[in-house]
């Protein structure tokens, strides 16, 4: 094939810890071997972009290197027959954007594994709007959900305002669970939109830690920041709740003893949206494109353009961004 001129987001190693942003032209025979190359046409931002993008070594090993764990486009040519030229397909999670160049270039070459053919009912724009975070938001619902109904009492969102806590929220609200929200900033209204029935304040929810039980009042939490808000959550669980963990942005520690798990029978369910079987992750964007589809997603995102990523990320980075944040490739 042609070796085709794109632009993409490139995070160049400048000196000791020191890294810059900047949008180049890049080409496609320079993109890693794989059996699928797609035309991007969206990407969206998340956390670990923003680490990738920052020098995280724990992200990213190599630089100079193009982030982007999301991309939704339009397939260019395929090794496969999986997988036909013109198809409309997703790529999230795998290695994509993390050591792999990622969807803030245009174009991305990946393995056939990776690739899922957009499900009816969302278009490549919405798929994006959902992301990694939709679908790791989805991944927690369907775990919390297959125990937990709506009359056994409300379910607690943690990190409400951030992507995953915002989609989370939209989506059991449309199932018809009573949510509440626990978020760090002020303005209340994205919650109030998504149909969040109560908001607790970070430092209000932090308030009285150190009792190894509190008082039971969630049925179920789905937490995205970890530390001692996952913990505190945990204590609060109800008899035979179901907590789902899938973030550590406050901390990866869990400061807890075993008393709510042996107590109550508190289950807690990791989220690994990473390398989730490909089976059960076609099931989930099959659901997020139909049965969890809520009438807000069309108001939950900013879509930007390339050149308008680096503002982004540094807002990201310092908690300073409220639902989801679309990455317009065209």
């Amino acid at each position: 094939m042609e070796n085709i001129s794109y632009k993409a987001l490139i995070v160049k190693e400048t000196g000791k810890n020191e890294f810059s942003r900047t949008i180049k032209k890049a080409f496609i025979n320079d993109l890693p071997r794989g059996d699928v190359l797609i035309r991007v046409k969206y990407s969206s931002l998340n956390y670990k972009d923003a680490l990738s993008a920052s020098g995280n070594r724990g992200v990213t090993k190599q630089y100079p290197h193009t982030p982007g764990i999301d991309a939704a486009g339009i397939v260019e040519e395929s090794h496969v027959d999986t997988f036909k030229k013109n198809d409309m397909v997703i790529v999230t999670s795998y290695d994509l954007g993390m050591n792999t160049k990622g969807g803030f270039g245009q174009y991305i070459r990946v393995p056939a594994d990776w690739v899922v053919k957009l499900p009816k009912g969302l278009d490549l724009k919405h798929s994006m709007v959902l992301g990694t975070a939709g679908f790791t938001a989805g991944m927690s619902v369907y775990k919390l959900t297959r125990t937990i109904e709506p009359e056994h009492g409300d379910i607690l969102v943690t990190g409400a305002t951030g992507g995953v806590g915002s989609l989370a929220a939209g989506i059991l609200s449309h199932l018809g669970y009573r949510v509440t929200a626990v978020s760090g900033k002020k303005d209340t209204t994205l919650l109030n939109n998504l149909g969040v029935k109560n908001i607790i304040a970070r430092n209000d929810f932090l308030e009285n830690t150190k009792p190894p039980v509190l008082k039971p009042q969630w049925a179920g939490v789905i937490d995205t920041v970890g530390g001692m808000i996952l913990a505190t959550a945990i204590k609060s669980t109800k008899p035979d709740g179901i907590v789902t963990c899938c973030g550590n942005v406050a901390s990866p520690d869990l400061p807890i003893n075993v008393f709510p798990f042996i107590l109550r029978g508190i289950s807690l369910l990791g989220i690994d949206s990473q390398h989730c079987p490909m089976e059960f992750r076609m099931e989930i964007w099959k659901k997020l494109a139909a049965d969890w589809k809520f009438d807000m997603l069309e108001n939950i995102y900013e879509e930007i353009f390339l050149d308008q990523l680096n503002d982004k990320i540094k807002l990201i980075l310092k908690g300073k961004l409220k639902g989801r944040t679309l990455v317009n490739l065209n």
